[in-house]
């Protein structure tokens, strides 16, 4: 079997088309050299039987059955072997994408249902599909903002998670946006109102508050809310689906948009990816919203049946009225939050949430009294993350921890380097999954790095 698909002389001729002497000058077009791999050090040709060798070996290689005090976006939390057994069903695990209704009606129906839990937990009127995942729904919604308030400014804060910030950053750069980061109270770890107030216009489009934030502290979303409400703008939040088990709704508080990482529903955290974000907004805003909504209605018998009711991108309208570039919905993944959700039901939420601040302050309290580590933000309530300064050395604090099978938590000048100012700090997260002695052996090694 062939697996190049194209010859030198293709390549040839493709180049010559564009312009351009080799894949070197082409990538150079885009892509900065400190990005590109002066060599690849890939094998020969193999047969099939080295090559499934090979990649098993690589396999091998990943740690899978790491105790985890680490998120930053995606969480370990206990995925029930229900969610497993229903979306591995064959009607689920290989449907195609429902274009033609009335041979599809399992798997309309199924994100019919997702999209009714969304509304449910977020108390807003409608939900799309699924988006590709949260940094994409945070973006889509800040362009959502912008073309209906048809205003050129986005407030951001500087809690929001940076990955967020940084693809939105990507998806608004040719729209004539001008984004404004907001610093965070240092003692808080989470955005005064007076901050806000002093630096919100009328010429703002939205306001884009995530809560628990991206350091794990819990926002003033009320009074947030109502001064973005003041100026006219839209406040967009970012949301965590655990924590709504116990915190207010975006509808409670008045969000217009609600969006976020889907993966802490139901999903594995399959090394980062692939999952899938959600969005839901109010009514107002139903016919801009980006992708795709399947609706429910009765065939010309009066029985009930599901369709793809709004459907936004530039495949099914003319290009220049498209609202989003979206292509399709996460429905796997998005059906696998379904399911985990409908097991759960409102009460078992509310549980989930409940053990995961339980756990969490027991591990913060527990920190707190060893030497060396002093929590950043003292005046902060957080949800189930926090963050510790320290003035140990984190290399080594991580190197013992894998020692003993722990992925201990985030060195944020890996991740924060934007906002600066987070040298010798981690960031920890527990969740339902941790258990006490894993948090009494996580402070043990701590203390004796």
């Amino acid at each position: 079997m062939n697996y190049i698909p194209i010859s030198s002389k293709d390549k040839k001729e493709m180049f010559e088309s564009i312009g351009v002497k080799d894949t070197e000058e082409l990538l150079s077009l885009q892509i900065p050299e400190v990005l590109r791999a002066k060599k690849l050090n890939l094998p020969g040709s193999m047969s099939e039987q080295q090559l499934l060798s090979l990649f098993k070996g690589y396999a091998q290689k990943n740690k899978s059955d790491l105790v985890c005090f680490r998120g930053a976006g995606v969480y370990d939390h206990f995925v029930p072997s229900i969610v497993d057994e229903i979306v591995g069903r064959s009607e689920f695990w290989t449907a195609y994408t429902p274009y033609q209704a009335e041979a599809s009606q399992g798997t309309l129906q199924a994100i019919f249902e997702y999209q009714s839990i969304i509304c449910q937990l977020t108390g807003l009127d409608c939900s799309n599909a699924s988006m590709y995942d949260g940094a994409t729904a945070v973006a889509e919604a800040v362009i959502l903002a912008i073309r209906t308030t048809r205003k050129n400014k986005v407030i951001v804060s500087k809690a929001l998670n940076p990955e967020y910030i940084s693809v939105m950053e990507t998806y608004i750069k040719n729209l004539n946006t001008e984004i404004i980061k907001v610093d965070i109270d240092d003692k808080t770890g989470s955005i005064s109102k007076d901050t806000l107030n002093n630096i919100i216009d009328e010429n703002v489009a939205a306001v884009v508050i995530q809560n628990p934030n991206f350091f794990g502290n819990i926002e003033d979303m009320q009074a947030l809310s109502e001064i973005t409400k003041s100026k006219k703008a839209l406040f967009i939040s970012v949301v965590n689906l655990v924590s709504l088990g116990l915190l207010a709704t975006p509808a409670e508080y008045g969000a217009d948009i609600a969006v976020g990482e889907g993966q802490v529903f139901g999903n594995q955290m399959y090394m980062g990816g692939s999952t899938f974000g959600f969005m839901a907004v109010t009514k107002a805003l139903e016919w801009k919203m980006p992708g795709r909504i399947v609706g429910q209605t009765v065939d010309k018998d009066g029985k009930r049946g599901f369709v793809l009711t709004l459907q936004s991108r530039e495949q099914h309208i003319r290009r220049e009225k498209a609202t989003s570039n979206i292509c399709t919905n996460a429905a796997l993944n998005s059906f696998a939050a379904c399911v985990y959700a409908a097991y759960l039901g409102a009460a078992g939420i509310k549980e989930l949430a409940e053990a995961n601040i339980s756990k969490a302050r027991y591990a913060f309290d527990e920190i707190k009294n060893i030497k060396g580590f002093t929590p950043l933000f003292k005046d902060g309530v957080f949800f189930n993350e926090f963050v510790f300064k320290t003035d140990k050395d984190i290399k080594k604090i991580n190197e013992e921890l894998l020692k003993e099978n722990i992925l201990g938590p985030l060195s944020l000048s890996q991740i924060c380097s934007l906002n600066g100012g987070y040298d010798n700090c981690l960031m920890f997260s527990v969740t339902e999954k941790r258990t006490k002695q894993e948090i009494d052996k996580l402070a043990e090694i701590l203390s004796r790095v």
